[in-house]
């Protein structure tokens, strides 16, 4: 019997709409945090920059009109504006004569504006920060800045920043790095014409506190993403764990034979690649259970179809020794020698039967045109008189009728649907042959005239074994396997073999061989 068709998993449901796959979704769970705490460093660094460069600005500014307000006014006034300046801005400021000389200061003259933090008594968190501020500038490959370090010597040379100002003409800026982290600002402008300078020195803490603050925040986001793609990460294992150990538990049944319809989960809600993998195990299960009962039914098959004419075989051996009318003994050893062609006949069609798709897989397949072959054929039948005085008959119709295919295993199918058409075929009779092409398929329907095959009996003539011949053909002379090979020749070569009535309402079957066009 052939065996019924299990449903196949197509490869577009890889893709369906509105699903991932199981790749993308685990990158997506597993990039996301990183890619967030990457892309906010890198924006954390740049709006540091933003905010050091507007600070660069405001320092210049200030410094250029601290510079014109002290130029020609009073040295009492000029220590009241130091003074005021400083206290008001958060910055010292200090002021240099012709010669360099330190002129005033805004913290001698007054209580200091700010002070450097000193590091040795930093709590806990204060330190972390700080190695938080190293371990991300080594991330972003932020430039080196030079650490603040006040000068010995209280002289405008001690300055680079006021010595540039003075051979310059114009305001310096430049940026330090105090031992905490924070930036330290300074900033040189020229007083008047007469030679003095002006330096500002500011801790700019704020930025550092604004940068770690905005840190914290992304942070703080980024283990909330952490945790969430933790979560994630745990379903998404759960989703692949959980559907293959139900396939795998299914897989140790089937492998096990204890449940004989162990039921392998198909998942028809995932269309991933777990879905594709469930559905791709439950029809292999199906197609072995199908092959194993395949296997099983052939064998019993076999030895039941062997079992008869061994029985008749044994049955005449051992009754030989018994008979002395020579007539009996004759009838005897030729009841023998057809019982051992019957094996022999029995034996070649079921090796041949066993070895159809082995074969197949094998086979280099050509180009063959059925036309001719079913010319040849029926030439050599006739030359070895094997049509029975039946004349086949032969129309083509439509395109060529070529084909891809094994031209011997074709040749076997052709044989087999003439041998059964002669033997069903009243004498003389002729043999019906047409060949059609429509372009996509090659058709090829042998007719006889023989009783015909009742419709509920069209899918057993193809089961094995299933021989249901003339009553004038002696018995034995037929397998019953004949269209079954030929059925799974067709359906190798992506065909098909039906049996069905005379187009033309005669009495009769037709056997329709049906192939893809070459």
């Amino acid at each position: 019997m052939a065996e019924e068709s299990t449903p196949t998993v197509s490869d577009e449901t890889l893709s369906p709409v509105g699903r991932f796959s199981l790749t993308a979704r685990i990158l997506a769970v597993n990039i996301l945090p990183l890619a967030l705490l990457g892309g906010g460093l890198f924006y954390i660094d740049s709006y540091r920059n933003q905010l050091i460069d507007e600070r660069f600005k405001l320092a210049r500014i200030e410094a250029q009109i601290t510079a014109e307000a002290l130029a020609g006014a009073t040295r009492e006034r000029q220590e009241a504006l130091l003074v005021q300046i400083g206290k008001e801005q958060g910055m010292r400021l200090r002021m240099f004569d012709a010669e360099g000389q330190l002129w005033a200061d805004s913290f001698a003259l007054d209580e200091p504006a700010f002070e450097f933090d000193d590091i040795s008594d930093d709590t806990w968190d204060q330190q972390f920060a700080r190695w938080m501020d190293r371990t991300v500038d080594a991330i972003v490959s932020s430039e080196p800045v030079t650490d603040f370090v006040e000068p010995e010597g209280q002289t405008a040379d001690a300055w680079p920043e006021l010595i540039a100002a003075r051979e310059e003409a114009v305001s310096q800026i430049n940026l330090y790095d105090w031992v905490d982290g924070t930036p330290v600002i300074t900033a040189a402008a020229p007083v008047g014409l007469n030679g003095a300078t002006l330096l500002t020195v500011r801790n700019a803490v704020d930025i550092t506190a604004t940068v770690r603050s905005a840190r914290s925040t992304l942070v703080t986001a980024v283990l909330l993403v952490l945790f969430a793609s933790a979560m994630l990460s745990l379903y998404l294992a759960r989703t692949i764990v959980t559907p293959l150990r139900q396939l795998s538990r299914a897989a140790v049944k089937v492998r096990q034979g204890r449940e004989r319809d162990v039921e392998v989960p198909r998942l028809p809600e995932r269309n991933d690649e777990i879905g594709l993998l469930a559905r791709a195990v439950s029809d292999m299960t199906g197609t072995l259970r199908q092959r194993i009962d395949a296997v099983d039914s052939f064998a019993a098959d076999v030895a039941h179809e062997i079992k008869n004419p061994l029985a008749s075989l044994r049955s005449a051996v051992e009754s030989l020794p018994k008979v002395t009318d020579p007539d009996t003994r004759r009838e005897l050893e030729q009841i023998a020698n057809h019982d051992v062609r019957r094996i022999d006949r029995l034996v070649t069609e079921i090796s041949d039967a066993s070895r159809i798709d082995a074969e197949m897989s094998r086979a280099t397949r050509e180009v063959i045109d059925m036309a001719d072959l079913v010319r040849a054929i029926a030439g050599n039948r006739e030359y070895r008189a094997e049509n029975r005085n039946h004349r086949i008959e032969l129309n083509t119709v439509g395109f060529a009728a070529k084909v891809v295919g094994v031209g011997a295993r074709l040749e076997r199918v052709v044989e087999n649907l003439f041998d059964n058409a002669v033997s069903f075929s009243p004498p003389e009779a002729p043999i019906e042959v047409t060949i059609d092409n429509d372009g996509n398929c090659v058709m090829l329907t042998v007719c006889d005239s023989g009783p015909g095959i009742p419709e509920a009996s069209r899918e057993k003539v193809f089961q094995r074994f299933h021989s249901v011949r003339p009553e004038r053909e002696d018995f034995g002379n037929h397998s019953g396997l004949g269209l079954a090979i030929a059925r799974a020749i067709a359906e190798a070569h992506d065909g098909s073999l039906i049996a069905e009535a005379r187009p033309d309402g005669k009495q009769g079957a037709c056997l329709k061989l049906t192939l893809p066009a070459a």
